[in-house]
């Protein structure tokens, strides 16, 4: 669906399927079942999530004509793909695996390929296509940053025939994430600028990467790293760095100098996904893998220095604030709407994707369908 004039979805990354049988399942059931709640007789947008194996599957035989006929009898269209994820997703421990393979392996990029090409066939000429993935790798991974480049530029030059040939516009977003290769807006600003720079080392055209290659801007990742929104989103434009696509999402803050705080993070200490948490006390940030490494540094000490503020990587629903004294980063998806209604050239995509429902603890836990129509609600509310 159109919000204002961009291009609003949200993920399906939060129904669990992992082959094209189990997606095209989900997408004709639970997908339009929100469809019919929040825009019937409307043109629906769907941000689709493909596991590597779905992808290869849709592009088998006929099943990729078959899910374009679908997709215009039933009035929807895909403007965008969520490639970070490669495999499974749900149902089991994903944590650090959801950065493998990373972009030094050819797997992620023969993958990401085929993202593109299946976004080029689907997407509509005026939204143009999308394709978000992972920000290169994850720092635990100490991962050959000259591998990432190349295999991104081979990546930019497929995009650009792709483009090309179909005459619309496609663009791949790196998505920062807490420890990931490049997490925050200076270092998202300095690995560019390293890649630029390698292109010139390698005599390479540097403008397929400027066109095809940008940022998919994820509202709780940033606000993770307490950078303010509008700064960062005018530093990436005076960068010439483009911003592919808007992820708009909102994680929990608490502080942890509050024992009743610290009581009740306990719960969203789950097994499936990596739950990072970065404090800032006084000037400091300090940064743990997920909830259990926060959880046993904060236990070896007395008070940290006040003021103080924990955020936690957990999505949790934009439509409601947690239940004191757990609170969120709501301010920061609320000020990226506010930047969108200035500056509308700053991005078409946008993508609501909280992925956590299933992993949610049992007082926050309702109906997926009216979770996810409620987001939508908040949106355009905003």
């Amino acid at each position: 669906m159109t919000f204002r004039q961009h291009h609003l979805a949200y993920c399906t990354n939060v129904h669990p399927a992992e082959t094209w049988a189990e997606t095209f399942a989900v997408l004709q059931s639970d997908v339009l079942a929100v469809r019919d709640r929040v825009a019937a007789g409307q043109p629906f947008a769907i941000g689709l999530r493909l596991s590597a194996q779905a992808a290869l599957e849709l592009v088998s035989d006929d099943q990729l004509d078959q899910f374009e006929a679908w997709l215009k009898k039933e009035n929807c269209y895909v403007f965008t793909i969520n490639g970070f994820p490669y495999g499974a997703f749900h149902g089991t421990r994903v944590k650090e695996r959801v950065y493998q393979p990373d972009w030094t392996q050819l797997s992620r990029l023969v993958y990401t390929e085929q993202l593109f090409t299946i976004i080029a066939r689907l997407c509509p000429a005026e939204s143009g296509g999308s394709v978000s993935t992972l920000p290169g790798s994850f720092k635990e991974f100490e991962a050959d940053e000259n591998l990432i480049f190349a295999n991104l530029y081979s990546c930019a030059l497929t995009i650009e025939n792709l483009a090309r040939e179909t005459g619309k516009d496609l663009h791949l977003g790196l998505e920062p994430e807490p420890l990931g290769h490049f997490e925050n807006t200076a270092e998202t600003l300095a690995f560019f600028k390293r890649f630029f720079q390698w292109c010139d080392d390698q005599d390479l055209d540097p403008e397929p990467v400027r066109k095809h290659v940008g940022i998919n801007y994820d509202t709780c990742h940033f606000a993770l790293e307490y950078d303010d929104c509008r700064t960062s989103l005018e530093a990436f434009a005076a960068a010439g760095l483009r911003i592919s696509k808007i992820h708009l999402s909102n994680a929990l803050s608490f502080d942890p100098n509050n024992p009743a705080a610290l009581e009740a993070i306990r719960p969203f200490d789950e097994p499936t996904y990596l739950h990072q948490v970065i404090v800032k006390s006084g000037d400091t940030l300090t940064r743990f893998k997920d909830l259990p490494d926060f959880s046993d540094f904060r236990s070896q000490l007395s008070d940290l220095e006040s003021p103080c503020e924990a955020r936690c990587h957990f999505h949790i629903p934009l439509y409601s604030e947690p239940l004191a004294p757990l609170a969120s980063t709501l301010d920061h998806a609320e000020a990226a709407l506010a930047y969108l209604a200035a500056h509308p050239e700053t991005c078409p995509h946008l993508e609501i994707e909280t992925y956590t429902w299933g992993v949610l603890p049992g007082n926050l836990q309702k109906d997926l369908t009216d979770q996810i129509s409620a987001e939508y609600a908040w949106v355009q509310s905003h």
